[in-house]
């Protein structure tokens, strides 16, 4: 159980002290074990949006090209068990925090679908700028308002620990408007042409940014509908237009690990791709598939949150190696810093951990992860541990949640009236129900459920290290549940 922290010291207070701290060494000190200090290593995460479990050819497709990411494997690491969350926003949030969504805290306090990430929430690239890192982001943001237009411009990335940003504040649901840091420099983009467009900015930036520590974030806007291809590669993939979107973005992956090597930084920089949240399955031909994972985006069955990863760094990660220990996008800030030679802020709870031991092929490493939560927006529904997965006992559609039926096929949307336990190891599709075998295996995943319950949250309970900033009350959105269960 994480100890409590005191959460009012302030993320100026840490990044003041953190960066008094680095100026103040006079020797050069381990990084993750894997260089001294002044060959510190890049990085770069490629964030791809609704990209299914099973849509990259070693992953399992069979209609999806993408021979630079089976490449991408082949010279590093698969991940099988490597968990984002739900939805586009809270998996921001928590790839930015190390911590659960309902732990961060939001403006105003208020819990939102798509958080307004508070501003005193302390970033992966504010953690890495301590460490001498100079920062980038191409995409995506979603964390200052799930909006193109009267977003929160305090909340944009260039506020949020990155000294350049290049994409949009939210999804493309319907039209894109480009930014350059805070301005708006094209509305309306050409969906098209986004892919390449974010590529082309990063591969500038990496190039002029060369030698220096660097971190780029590559949240792409696709493949969340509606989709955008290029004509290179529009009407090529058997998968349809959703293929097309993946095969390309699948070519600028290529393109960006291709630069890296051109400038001599392959053996320096871990280039990390993932999803941040399962495929929107209903969108049929414009959606993607979680194959045979159960569920899909806005789900907390598998195909909900487990998503294709794959690491890569020559001479750091090994080649051709597959790591079935769990994972998540919350690792990601305290791996990060290790390997940066820094440490995340000490003064709030982080929920993720280091996992650079698994991502290196230490002999026996196992993963740090002891327990797993599936949140559905503020529900916490399911809980893993090991092989074990358990589902607590819900109705098909409570009140509490946004209604997200309509994303996920209907024979997943059920009440679960008693816990229902699956050995992931044996039933990676959820079907056999072990509970009543296994009572000892769901008393023990029941205490862990409670114990996160009461310390991160759920729809009708503040965790006791939940963080909370403004004045306004805590979770409003959960007061009208408060009498009624």
């Amino acid at each position: 159980m994480p100890p409590t922290h005191d959460t009012s010291v302030s993320r100026r207070s840490f990044l003041k002290a953190a960066s008094l701290a680095a100026a103040a060494l006079q020797l050069p000190r381990a990084i993750g074990a894997e260089a001294p200090a002044e060959k510190k290593p890049n990085f770069i995460i490629i964030f791809t949006d609704d990209q299914g479990y099973e849509d990259i050819g070693c992953f399992g497709s069979k209609q999806i090209r993408t021979p630079r990411l089976d490449k991408m494997a082949r010279e590093g690491m698969k991940f099988t068990s490597f968990y984002a969350q739900t939805v586009c926003g809270p998996s921001r949030a928590a790839l930015m925090t190390g911590c659960y969504p309902l732990r961060a805290a939001k403006r105003n306090n208020q819990v939102d679908v798509h958080p307004y990430l508070h501003a005193k929430e302390i970033t992966l690239a504010e953690v890495l700028k301590t460490a001498g890192y100079t920062t980038a982001c191409f995409g995506k943001w979603d964390l200052a308002g799930h909006r193109q237009v009267g977003y929160d411009p305090k909340l944009l990335p260039t506020r949020q620990g990155f000294d350049y940003f290049f994409g949009t504040p939210t999804s493309n649901d319907s039209v894109v408007n480009l930014l350059r840091n805070e301005k708006v420099i094209e509305k309306r983009a050409d969906m098209n042409t986004l892919t390449k467009r974010y590529t082309d900015d990063a591969i500038r930036f990496i190039t002029d940014n060369k030698d220096k520590p660097f971190l780029v974030y590559m949240p792409h806007t696709m493949p969340h509908t509606r989709l955008g291809a290029s004509e290179q590669f529009k009407g090529k993939s058997k998968r349809g237009l959703y293929g097309d979107v993946i095969e390309e973005i699948d070519w600028n992956v290529g393109r960006i690990l291709d630069t890296v090597k051109s400038l001599s930084l392959d053996e320096k920089t871990y280039v990390l791709f993932f999803s941040d949240n399962g495929p929107w399955v209903i969108k049929k031909a414009n959606g993607g598939s979680a194959g045979v994972l159960r569920g899909a985006k806005t789900s907390t069955w598998e195909g909900g949150l487990r998503v294709p990863c794959i690491m890569r760094a020559p001479g750091r990660i090994p080649a051709g190696k597959v790591c079935g220990e769990i994972a998540s996008t919350l690792d990601m800030m305290p791996t990060l810093a290790a390997l940066a030679g820094s440490k995340p802020p000490g003064d709030r709870v982080i929920d993720g951990h280091d996992i650079s031991a698994l991502m290196h092929g230490r002999p026996g490493a196992k993963s740090p992860t002891k327990a797993f939560y599936y949140y559905a927006h503020t529900h916490l529904q399911a809980v893993r541990s090991g092989k074990w997965k358990l589902h607590l006992p819900r109705a098909a559609q409570p009140p509490w949640t946004p209604r997200w039926a309509r994303h996920i096929k209907a024979e997943d949307v059920i009440d679960i009236p008693k816990p229902m336990l699956f050995d992931l190891d044996a039933d990676i599709g959820e079907r056999k129900d072990l509970a009543d075998k296994n009572p000892e295996v769901v008393a023990r995943l029941l205490k862990l459920a409670k114990w996160a319950r009461e310390d991160i949250g759920d729809y009708n309970v503040a965790g006791r290290n939940a963080r909370f900033y403004d004045p306004q009350p805590k979770r409003p959105d959960m007061a009208k549940w408060l009498d009624k269960t």
